[in-house]
């Protein structure tokens, strides 16, 4: 199908801006002419339609917006007959988070616990209904004049009941990689916990006005998260409290296990920060970082143990050629 133009009436749907593009999608603003009210209307590209995999999650990104009923959650519609295949969104009034950060960097501390504990109820809500975000990063969460928060775009997302569809050609997709969690990145589908990592990077940056990890290339941000703790975010900004640190570096644990396993949990320790025991041993991240893991620590020394052998295994070959 021919890509259609602004002004273009698309059913009842009067095409007004492009708001955005994927590789997946345009994103138009559009108004309903049956009522004058303005949606978003998200209409695949037309190589997308005949691809299999790439159809199946813009329908399960339909299922999911029209399933969830929360206000932090953008909402899709449905109950028509269309003409050809697009989504049909609440239209959502407000700044991206990713404009805020870029303008203002570091956010005020109860500000930016302001918006991760409205991140958490949603989350919480839809880890309930077993859907994974997968993509949570400042690009997609709204926020409004009131400072209230909508979690948009659910093109990646994964129902937990819902058959496996991607995986050795889509592995690329999945995720960004400033806030991918590290077992994305090692190619496992990820649960809520791994969107409670990316709420913990997103937090992380509001508070000290960049992501945990940088890197010359996307694949070494990867690499980093998954080998290093981050620096503790209380270096770099003192004022934050030795709880709040804490609570940091929980949600930013390498291994899900140590991590909070719901997000409820997490906004729980946010909420009561005074409860919060802060521990000042070896098993923060601060006092892990750069250290080697037991089983990787054997393998130097044993390696280090066998080069002289192997050196004189070598240096006996050589003599008898």
């Amino acid at each position: 199908m021919n890509p259609l133009e602004i002004g273009e009436t698309l059913d009842h749907y009067r095409l007004d801006k492009v708001v955005a593009r994927s590789g997946m999608a345009t994103l138009y603003r559009a108004t309903d002419l049956n009522d004058e009210r303005e949606v978003a209307i998200k209409i695949p590209h037309p190589e997308m339609e005949s691809d299999p995999i790439l159809l199946e999650r813009f329908r399960r990104e339909q299922e999911i917006g029209q399933e969830l009923d929360h206000p932090g959650v953008v909402k899709t519609f449905d109950g028509e007959e269309r003409s050809r295949m697009y989504m049909v969104i609440e239209w959502v009034e407000g700044r991206l988070l990713r404009t805020i950060l870029n303008e203002e960097r570091e956010l005020p501390i109860e500000r930016a616990t302001n918006l991760v504990l409205q991140i958490c109820d949603a989350l919480d809500t839809m880890h309930k209904h077993g859907v994974v975000h997968r993509d949570l990063k400042p690009e997609n969460i709204m926020v409004d004049d009131q400072d209230r928060i909508k979690l948009i775009d659910f093109g990646i997302a994964m129902k937990e009941d819902a058959r496996r569809i991607t995986f050795v050609d889509m592995s690329a997709t999945l995720g960004t990689p400033d806030y991918i969690a590290p077992e994305q990145v090692k190619g496992q589908r990820g649960d809520q916990r791994s969107d409670i990592y990316s709420l913990g990077v997103m937090f992380y940056e509001m508070l000290t006005g960049e992501p945990p990890f940088r890197g010359p290339n996307p694949l070494a941000v990867m690499n980093e998260r998954v080998l290093h703790d981050p620096e503790p975010a209380r270096d770099r900004r003192p004022e934050i409290s030795p709880a709040l640190n804490e609570i940091l570096n929980r949600a930013l644990e390498r291994d899900p296990r140590r991590r909070y396993q719901t997000a409820s949990e997490m906004a729980l320790e946010l909420e009561n920060q005074e409860l919060v025991g802060v521990d000042d041993g070896a098993s923060r991240p601060s006092a892990q970082r750069g250290k080697l893991p037991n089983a990787r620590r054997m393998l130097l020394y044993a390696g280090l143990a066998l080069a002289p052998i192997a050196i004189f295994a070598l240096m006996v070959m050589l003599a008898r050629r």
